[in-house]
């Protein structure tokens, strides 16, 4: 049947601000930067007053392919013209695909895939198949860790408790490790605990590695213990850190690791893997999901994957850390930390200050939990001319 082509009203004819509209419709939880895109291509953000914006932040470090990639659009265009949804009660092939070619790139003890919608609710199934598994009641997580925002991820996330957690109990006991502290990591991880959950690169807190030395040692412990070893690799997964995980260069072989964020390149999506072991323990009903691993986001999965690949973007981050390293400690940057693109940048200044001053020359970034460090999180498709306007742009903030 042919249709006449559908025009969608946007109201922008009101002449109100979209700002304005989202604050008389909206649940005001959000602060917002003092811009509005109206389009975006590659690293370049578009407003609707016409401005251009190189964007350093990349939603979150969700636009792992910029804006626009040809692949990615292509994917879910054909994927939604052939099949824009089924649920989980059903077998497909591109969701099928899409499992292998995750599983594929993961560490080598990973076998089996969980598709979710987010990270948060990654990393919250990850939680209950450890203490389904282990039959525990603790979970153990870093200082400084940001694991989302439902209750078992929120439990274990960082001062969540005293800000802004909302429920009143936990689902399970929780206590915090102190980062990079080896003997602390041997002496709390005992019988009790159920699963360790850890970021590789804490992205929230500001880009901070981890030490090789402190993830061994978690790994050792959980070993001895019995403990389930959870990676949260919602923020540094997909490439962002120059591999594929960021675990990847200590080769720890977590237990489960969680996936969300670039996963799809824009698409709502998130994924857990496990290795054989666990998921020989779950059953039917034991997990589940509506959306998790639709057509539309098992097709982005696949595309931005081919595209890593295809377009060797793993080597491209290395490049332009490498650059970023080499070029951005001017002006206020006293420091760089982190890995990959899923960097810091350490300041003499508050870094809200540096944001703004950024912004005003048309410099998208983010902060973090630090309020001395400066997020990068651009897309994977990041240019060595993207990282030279960066450099500039800091050394005129005087």
């Amino acid at each position: 049947m042919d249709l006449a082509p559908m025009t969608i009203v946007l109201n922008a004819e009101s002449g109100q601000d979209p700002r304005t509209r989202e604050a008389a419709a909206m649940i005001p939880v959000y602060g917002q930067l003092p811009f509005v895109p109206e389009r975006a291509s590659g690293c370049d953000i578009v407003t609707t007053d016409g401005r251009h914006i190189l964007d350093m932040y990349g939603g979150h470090a969700v636009a792992s392919l910029g804006y626009g990639h040809p692949r990615l659009t292509q994917a879910i265009q054909e994927q939604s013209a052939k099949l824009l949804f089924q649920s989980n009660a059903v077998a497909l092939d591109v969701r099928a695909a899409a499992a292998e070619q995750l599983v594929a790139i993961a560490p080598d003890n990973l076998a089996r895939v969980f598709f979710v919608n987010s990270g948060a609710e990654a990393n919250e199934n990850s939680l209950r198949i450890a203490c389904m598994a282990t039959g525990r009641k603790k979970v153990l997580a870093i200082t400084h860790g940001f694991h989302g925002r439902t209750a078992a991820a929120a439990a274990v996330t960082w001062k969540a408790a005293d800000n802004w957690y909302g429920f009143p109990n936990r689902p399970f006991e929780v206590d915090f490790i102190p980062r990079n502290d080896v003997a602390a990591a041997h002496a709390m991880i005992d019988n009790s605990v159920a699963a360790v959950i850890f970021e590789p690169i804490q992205g929230v807190a500001g880009a901070y590695d981890l030490s090789t030395e402190f993830m061994q040692a978690l790994r050792t412990a959980c070993n001895n213990s019995a403990a389930i070893l959870i990676a949260d690799e919602v923020q540094s997964g997909m490439g962002r850190s120059g591999q594929y995980f960021a675990v990847d260069a200590c080769a720890i072989g977590p237990d489960i690791l969680t996936s969300a964020k670039s996963l799809g390149g824009g698409i709502p999506c998130g994924a857990l893997l496990t290795s054989e072991k666990l998921s020989a323990l779950m059953q039917p009903g034991d997990l589940g999901t509506t959306f998790g691993g639709g057509p539309i986001a098992s097709a982005a999965i696949l595309a931005v994957i081919e595209t890593i690949q295809a377009e060797n973007l793993l080597e491209n981050v290395r490049q332009r850390e490498a650059e970023i390293r080499e070029d951005c400690v001017v002006g206020p940057v006293t420091g760089i930390q982190g890995r990959g693109l899923l960097l810091g940048l350490v300041c003499d200044r508050p870094a809200r200050e540096v944001q703004s001053a950024l912004l005003e020359r048309d410099i998208l970034t983010g902060t973090s939990a630090d309020p001395d460090v400066l997020r990068l999180l651009p897309p994977l498709v990041l240019q060595s001319k993207h990282v030279q306007r960066l450099a500039q742009a800091l050394a005129l903030i005087t």
